[in-house]
């Protein structure tokens, strides 16, 4: 037996015991079986400005789920619901961000951006480069961000939409609307990196930063020094402190966009109404700047539902309640 049959025996099993646990659970209570290490290999590919590291799980052939991550976090956000969505069929792909783990950046030239339209349009040419028509997309933080910009610019490429915290479509004139001083407090990471201190304390120490962020966060998961060193290790990325720095600036208005995205922010600056079938979900302990959903839900017009996930689960819900975000994605592509 070649080491590639052994490892897709090793899948396969690993598979058919997830299913097995989830159908006892009802894929929706706090309990589940022992969490996954590690995915499959990481591919590379390259699409629009970037080679894109990625993983992928499922038949070739099965229908296409996207599953975006945020930050400072990384695709083993989705270690565990990876393989619940592959068993029931789905082609699940989870790539790296720009900025993150193994993408790159194909030329030097290019800008380190991070305005939230170019990750969205990074995720559009990844999906083009693997003859993705159309996919579920699901996320959070930043990822949910992405995932919100496609679904209301090219509703077309997108079948359905899980979405972390709501509807996330912002833009820099909103972004330099004061706020009430408990609110401002929840972003003072943002206003720390608005200076030249706060990208050089990044940039110095992004692995404590990531960790404390973590915490603040979710303030009830009790993951491990070995599980946040897995998703740590995507912060060396050469690119990651311009991209993280960029994104958070852009916000407030204290950094410019590519002009080539201007008229994608003139539409987005209106607050499109999200017309794909959608999932919002919202854990009960999500430390992390989020609003209430009645705040939202009028910014989805089609069938749409909200979901609060309880038992203490914070901002990285895949990760801290994979069977409730696969099932979302499930019923959302049911929808």
């Amino acid at each position: 037996m070649s080491e590639a049959d052994v490892y897709d025996r090793r899948r396969f099993l690993a598979n058919t015991f997830m299913t097995i646990a989830a159908t006892r659970l009802g894929m929706s209570g706090m309990s589940k079986p022992e969490s996954n290490t590690s995915f499959g290999p990481v591919r590379q590919i390259d699409a629009g400005l970037l080679n894109v590291g990625y993983v992928e799980d499922g038949p070739a052939d099965g229908r296409p789920v996207m599953l975006l991550h945020g930050w400072p976090y990384d695709i083993y956000s989705y270690v565990d619901v990876a393989p619940l969505l592959a068993a029931r069929g789905y082609r699940v792909i989870v790539p790296y961000l720009r900025g993150y783990g193994t993408t790159r950046f194909l030329s030097s030239d290019t800008i380190r951006n991070g305005q939230p339209a170019a990750v969205a349009v990074d995720i559009i040419a990844l999906m083009d480069k693997l003859k993705i028509q159309q996919a579920i997309l699901a996320g959070y933080d930043w990822g949910a961000r992405t995932a919100n910009i496609i679904a209301a610019l090219w509703p077309e490429r997108c079948k359905a939409m899980v979405s972390v915290s709501g509807y996330l479509i912002g833009n820099p004139a909103s972004g330099k609307i004061p706020l009430p001083p408990s609110d401002e407090l929840q972003w003072w990471y943002q206003f720390y990196f608005a200076t030249e201190r706060g990208r050089a304390g990044y940039d110095k120490y992004r692995h404590d930063f990531a960790k404390l962020i973590w915490r603040l966060a979710s303030p009830k998961w009790s993951f491990t020094d070995a599980t946040f060193d897995r998703s740590a290790a995507s912060f060396h990325n050469p690119d990651h402190v311009s991209i993280v720095i960029h994104n958070y600036r852009w916000r407030l208005g204290l950094a410019q966009g590519e002009s080539r995205f201007d008229d994608l922010e003139k539409r987005l600056a209106f607050a499109p109404v999200i017309t794909v079938p959608t999932i919002t979900m919202e854990g009960d302990a999500n430390g992390a700047p989020h609003l209430d959903p009645t705040a939202y839900a009028a910014k989805f017009s089609g069938t749409y539902a909200h979901r609060l996930i309880t038992g203490g689960v914070g901002h990285n819900l895949p990760q801290e309640a994979p069977q409730e975000f696969a099932k979302a994605v499930i019923d959302a592509d049911g929808y």
